[in-house]
């Protein structure tokens, strides 16, 4: 299985950690890549940002029209019913990233998964289920679409979590957000929930907070 085209940022000459961001549906590696300056992460703190691109796919919701996608989503209603087989297929393809910056030096526990809407519910199933404890999970507008199949990692039961919802997304309701919420808080996981005055985007006074998520999972 060959490596997703992808965009690579990197905040100096030597990272010694990752942080591979998915984007949502019909989106792009392009569309999260500038906002690596936009965190004002300092100088000192080498981080490689990797965006891969989804693979092209005709989602139901949309009419069968063919758009970059993660998986395929058969119904609009509030419990998400999505293709959970390719979700996993892309989930693997993830893993692969996180093997290849293992590969290149960087331990386990310095890489970050984040993910927004659609590719925060491959985040959520990558992070959790990967062998090797991570570095954290930065869960944003998204839904835990595997959380009655994953078989969770034990070396990653202890994986802290932040989550951002906007209280007026009107594609990924935020009960969807509570409820992953709920259900890591009972599985024990540390979990940061951050909610926000906006639909389904990032706003400015996120940004702050997501600098300091990555300051949290990966700092000293």
């Amino acid at each position: 299985m060959s490596l997703l085209p992808a965009i690579e940022v990197e905040t100096n000459n030597t990272p010694e950690a990752a942080v591979i961001w998915l984007h949502g549906l019909g989106a792009d590696g392009y569309d999260f890549a500038p906002i690596v300056p936009e965190l004002q992460l300092p100088p000192d703190m080498g981080i490689r940002f990797i965006f891969p691109h989804a693979p092209s796919m005709a989602v139901t919701v949309n009419n069968g029209y063919v758009m970059p996608a993660w998986f395929d989503i058969l119904e609009m209603a509030i419990d998400r019913k999505v293709d959970v087989a390719q979700l996993l297929v892309s989930a693997a393809k993830i893993n692969q990233f996180v093997e290849r910056e293992r590969q290149r030096g960087i331990d386990s526990r310095r890489i970050v998964l984040a993910g927004f809407s659609q590719g925060g519910a491959v985040a959520y199933q990558v992070s959790l289920s990967y062998p090797e404890p991570l570095g954290g999970l930065l869960a944003m507008s998204t839904y835990f679409a595997t959380s009655d199949s994953i078989v969770p990692s034990e070396a990653n039961r202890a994986l802290p979590i932040e989550i951002h919802h906007g209280t007026y997304d009107p594609v990924v309701p935020i009960a969807l957000g509570h409820r992953a919420d709920e259900y890591l808080r009972e599985q024990g996981h540390d979990v940061v929930f951050r909610s926000y005055p906006m639909d389904h985007a990032v706003c400015p006074e996120q940004i702050g907070h997501i600098t300091e998520a990555l300051r949290r999972f990966l700092g000293p």
